[in-house]
């Protein structure tokens, strides 16, 4: 049962199409924050992607990049680090769940319930994670509401076998509820 905090960011899990499809997106070129892979993302006023803290809208998850460097070497990355620059005139490319409909699983961070469903709940640090392998250990907050509009939707649990409703730290099925490409989900 997960009574130990091991968060792993927003794992797509589920699309109605039946495939996880990431799409290609752009970053911009020395783009400031890194953002690891499961973390959310957003498309920034410019038109490029970047990491979408708590509260803030987003499409999708971050599942990886590829780029020129500035040397001409080819990087292919499930990362981005930080004010890496590109070689000029080359686009950066990032791969981006977008579509609305994916169920993601994410650890909570505390214990959540099945009157839970339904609920809404923002994600934790956006930034948190390994550098060393890549990916996010972002996790969900366990501050529910159901009067208004917070990131994720819960709409059910993991079905691990050490996972239980009620856990200490509950792994939960979620779709994201206030994503950039339709009008906000509300609470059930």
């Amino acid at each position: 049962m997960p009574t130990t905090a091991t968060p792993f960011g927003l794992r797509p899990v589920l699309s109605e199409s039946g495939t996880i499809r990431p799409e290609a997106q752009s970053i911009a070129s020395a783009y400031n924050t890194s953002i690891l892979q499961y973390a959310p993302v957003k498309i920034g006023t410019n038109g490029t992607i970047e990491l979408a803290a708590a509260g803030e809208r987003c499409i999708g998850v971050f599942m990886g990049c590829s780029y020129i460097d500035v040397s001409g070497r080819p990087i292919v990355s499930n990362q981005w680090v930080a004010n890496t620059a590109a070689l000029t005139g080359t686009v950066i490319d990032c791969w981006v769940t977008r579509e609305p409909s994916i169920v993601y699983e994410i650890q909570s961070a505390g214990s959540v319930v099945q009157a839970d469903v339904g609920s809404q709940a923002d994600w934790g640090t956006a930034t948190a994670g390994s550098t060393t392998t890549g990916l996010s250990t972002m996790s969900m907050s366990t501050t529910m509401t159901n009067s208004g509009s917070a990131g994720l939707r819960i709409i059910g649990f993991g079905t691990e076998p050490n996972n239980a409703i009620g856990d200490t730290y509950t792994n939960v099925l979620v779709k994201i509820a206030e994503h950039q490409d339709v009008a906000d989900i509300v609470a059930y």
